[in-house]
Order: C-alpha cells, then structure tokens, then sequence
C-alpha cells in the first residue's frame, strides 16, 4: 500500500518513523516516539515501523498510528535483528522517513531500501563502546546522516560535546523532547500517604535502569548522612551488587530497591526530591527527570555533558554536582531535605518550567515545523558531503 501523498510544505504530507519497538515496549525512546507520532496523526498519515518482540510481522493501529511490527529473529549488542526491514521501508512510501538513532539496523536496512523520502534523523545519543561491531557500523551511521535532509538533536550541551555530530553541525537542529503534562495531577494521596507512613516524610526518590551510567552506586553511598529513604525504582542487571552495596554499608534501614514500577505517580507525590545521579554522557538526557519536575518535585542532578543539567538548571529547579562525588551528592540532598521552604519553590519552578518548554504539545510543533522545511527544500545530491548544505 502506498502511504505517499506528494503534498509539499503547507499541504498534506505522509510521515514514515522507524525506531527500535514501540508501545507497549517500555523504554524513554519508545515512550517519546508514541507521544510525537499519536500527535502527528491527528494531522497527517503516519505509519511505525519497529520490530516485533517475536518472529512473526504484525500490524496494528494505536492512537491513529499504524505501526508495522517486523519479525525479529534475534538481538545483537542490544539492536534487533529483522531482515524483513528493508522491505518493510522499500513498500512503505512516504513523503518524509523520521529514524530515532541510534540504530544502525535501521540506517542500513533504509539505505539499502531506496527510499526516496526525505529524511530526518533524531540524535538520541552517540555509540558509546562496542568498538569492533562499530567498525561495521560507524560507515553505514554515517551514510546515513550525509543522506539526512535534518539531525534533531535533544541540547546544545550534546550537540557540542558529541563527536558524531561534529561534522554535521550545519544541519542539526537543537529540539528537546516533551512529555505529556496533564491539565490536573490529581495523582493517588492515599497510596503516597501509604508511603510516607511506611518510609517516613522525607523520601528521597530516584528512578532507572541498574546499570554503571546512572551512578545509583554513588547514590547509595551518598545516603549515609542524609537523614531520608531512598527509593529506588527500576530493574537492571546491577540489581545484585546494589543490593549487596546496601547490605555492606549497612543501609537497608534507608535504601530500597522497590524493583520495576507501573504507576509512578503515588511516589512522585509521596516523595521530598528527585535525584538523577548519571555520572557520564551516556545518559543524554533524563526524560524521567522532566516528570519528576512536572510533578513539582526539586532535583538534584549532575554536570555531565548532556542534556541533564539543561533541563533542571542549578540553583533554579534543583542544584547540580560533579558526577561521581559521594560527598558533594549528600551535601546538595541534605542541603534541600533541611530547607522545606526552598524545596517548595524549586519545585514550582521546575513544574512551570515543563508546562512552558517541555511539553509534548510544544516538541511535536518544533519537530512539525521542521518538516515544513525541509520538504520544502530542493532535493540534494546526497552522495557529496551533507554539511555543505546551509540551512
């Protein structure tokens, strides 16, 4: 079935993403790529193409969305593997093709379909170790961002700290990723009561993936001054060491590991402040600290060259540290848990910051616009260096 509509900037227009799974995956990209392509297809066709979580092919239609799900027959370095890709990209024409990277499976099952779409590509983060399959991969990315008409990048702070986009500056374009922000939170008191009465008033909240980047290890041991519980929620491989970590600095008594968690609202209202811990780039960008700061909540954060410190600003929304720093992490936590009155207006600033650059609403007009432009403009010769191209 041709999706293709022809309609230029103004008029009518297709749109094709391609990301790694979709909803009811769980994961910060899924999540984002929902939240923008439902939006989308209010306004214009928009089709999904992901990989399925077994090896069959399945299409269904969510929230306006048909979303193509490819069979997939394993998984490499954490990229699945479809080789029904190509085709699936080749027979499904589109006015523009929007790919979230990184995902060299997808460059190079679109480079080798043909597609004829005009291209978008959205940075999420750069390739961080696995340096024998990126000598494979590295030449495929790259092609792909020379036949990229745009490269949404999510903060400056990355865009200048990220060495696979330095040579494609001239086309990127900085749009930070939003979330849904409801009109009312009326959120579940009696569940965040229960909390508090089991973990006491001063709950210190934090939220991810176990595993090295977040540094929940330096968290962990930052707790033992700091008179509060720590939540902790999600599931990970660094399950074991953090819950041996606890019992070896005999913190069990004010750290817990509550596991994975469906609802997240009740802890967001039972909690005093949120931390994001990450202690390198490859947390890019902290989606889960932009809820936190949407359910009022203070953070406290890290200077690490990303994303993270652009979205609560220190001294604003929360108060920033150096990555790694025990002391300096127990410092700021005891610094808010002992000013409620501070607390409290940092975590007005850090909602009203959301509701006014950070909302979905906003990053899909941002990304829209863009699309404007560039099926505007003529098509390239995409063979030759794409950063001679000034937009």
């Amino acid at each position: 079935m041709d999706d293709r509509t022809g309609g230029p900037a103004g008029e009518m227009f297709s749109i094709l993403h391609i990301g790694k799974y979709y909803f009811p995956h769980r994961g910060g990209i899924e999540t984002h790529l929902r939240s923008l392509a439902s939006r989308q297809a209010k306004t214009n066709p928009v089709k999904a193409i992901v990989a399925n979580s077994s090896a069959h092919d399945e299409e269904t239609l969510i929230d306006g969305v048909r979303v193509r799900r490819v069979a997939r027959v394993g998984t490499i370095a954490s990229m699945p593997v479809c080789p029904g890709l190509t085709k699936a990209i080749r027979d499904s024409a589109a006015d523009l093709v929007h790919i979230q990277m990184p995902n060299p499976g997808a460059a190079f099952s679109f480079l080798r379909s043909g597609h004829k779409g005009k291209l978008v590509l959205t940075h999420q983060s750069d390739t961080i170790g696995r340096r024998v399959l990126r000598r494979l991969s590295d030449p495929v990315v790259v092609r792909l961002m020379q036949r990229a008409s745009r490269i949404l990048v999510t903060s400056s702070r990355y865009l200048e700290s990220s060495p696979e986009l330095e040579p494609f500056r001239l086309k990127c374009a900085i749009i930070p990723l939003g979330i849904d922000v409801p009109s009312s939170n009326p959120g579940n008191p009696e569940a965040a009561a229960a909390l508090r009465d089991r973990f006491g008033n001063r709950i210190v909240l934090a939220i991810g993936r176990l595993v090295p980047y977040k540094g929940f290890d330096v968290l962990v041991r930052a707790m033992k001054p700091v008179d509060a519980h720590l939540l902790l929620i999600g599931g990970g491989p660094l399950m074991g060491p953090l819950t041996a970590l606890i019992q070896k600095e005999q913190l069990a008594h004010k750290v817990t590991i509550v596991g994975q968690a469906e609802a997240l609202d009740q802890y967001f209202q039972a909690a005093t402040l949120f931390v994001l811990p990450s202690v390198t780039r490859a947390e890019a960008y902290g989606l889960v600290q932009l809820e936190a700061m949407a359910a009022g909540l203070p953070v406290v954060n890290t200077n690490i060259e990303s994303a993270v410190p652009e979205l609560s600003v220190d001294g604003q929304t929360g108060l920033t540290v150096p990555p790694g720093n025990v002391n300096a992490l127990a410092v700021a936590m005891d610094y808010l848990l002992q000013r409620p009155a501070l607390c409290k207006q940092f975590g007005e600033a850090a909602k009203a910051k959301v509701q006014a650059e950070f909302t979905a609403d906003l990053m899909t007009k941002r990304i829209m616009s863009v699309y404007r432009d560039v099926l505007a403009e003529p098509i390239h010769d995409f063979a030759g260096n794409a950063t001679s191209l000034l937009f």
